[in-house]
């Protein structure tokens, strides 16, 4: 498949690699924009979004890394709409656009492995976010986990399934993120939960 001279794997895509995410609770008139005919969950008036650095490394289909927001919504079971997305592969971008309509965007992303994890973004001159985790205890064996995410493409609303299993961790973590830039709405708060996701597998689409 293409979307201009982009060739890409077609659906669904098989990738693996390591996942560090926040969840926070945000009052609803705070929300990045959704697609149409989505709505959040809401708990006590206020919704719940995750923030996820990932590293998409073989056996996977691609390699690249990936800075994204999500807002959890109502759906058949777990569900989530990506509402910012940032990647540094081409092929990412031309293939999540044009299978799920997932709005993703060019960026520079920068990952540090060790025993904490830095990661940073950046479009052009200005910059997305700045992050670092450090993993605690977790599970000796891998959980699975089945979700859909919500998109609006050509104009409805696709809803696509993912299954992936990954041996989470509790971690420690700091975010510092631009607070006029995209992911603005997340910027002096405090997350609720912060994890590692080591050595998750998923298969995204159907």
């Amino acid at each position: 498949m293409a979307e201009g001279m982009t060739e890409y794997p077609p659906e669904p895509w098989r990738l693996a690699g390591q996942a560090y995410l926040s969840v926070w609770r945000l009052p609803v008139a705070e929300l990045p924009a959704l697609p149409e005919g989505v709505t959040p969950v809401v708990v006590a008036g206020r919704a719940f979004v995750t923030a996820a650095w990932i590293e998409y490394q073989p056996p996977g289909q691609l390699s690249y890394h990936e800075l994204l927001s999500t807002v959890a919504v109502r759906g058949r079971g777990a569900a989530a709409s990506i509402t910012e997305i940032w990647v540094d592969s081409e092929v990412s971008l031309a293939g999540g656009r044009a299978l799920w309509g997932i709005p993703k965007d060019l960026a520079a992303l920068d990952f540090q492995h060790g025993r904490t994890f830095t990661a940073s973004a950046s479009a052009g001159e200005d910059w997305i976010a700045t992050a670092a985790f450090t993993p605690r205890a977790g599970l000796p064996i891998a959980a699975p986990a089945g979700f859909e995410v919500a998109q609006t493409l050509n104009g409805r609303l696709k809803r696509s399934p993912v299954r992936s299993s990954a041996r989470p961790r509790l971690a420690s973590a700091s975010w510092n993120v631009n607070p006029k830039g995209p992911l603005g709405y997340l910027a002096q708060r405090t997350p609720l939960v912060n994890l590692h996701l080591r050595d998750f597998r998923l298969r995204f689409g159907g």
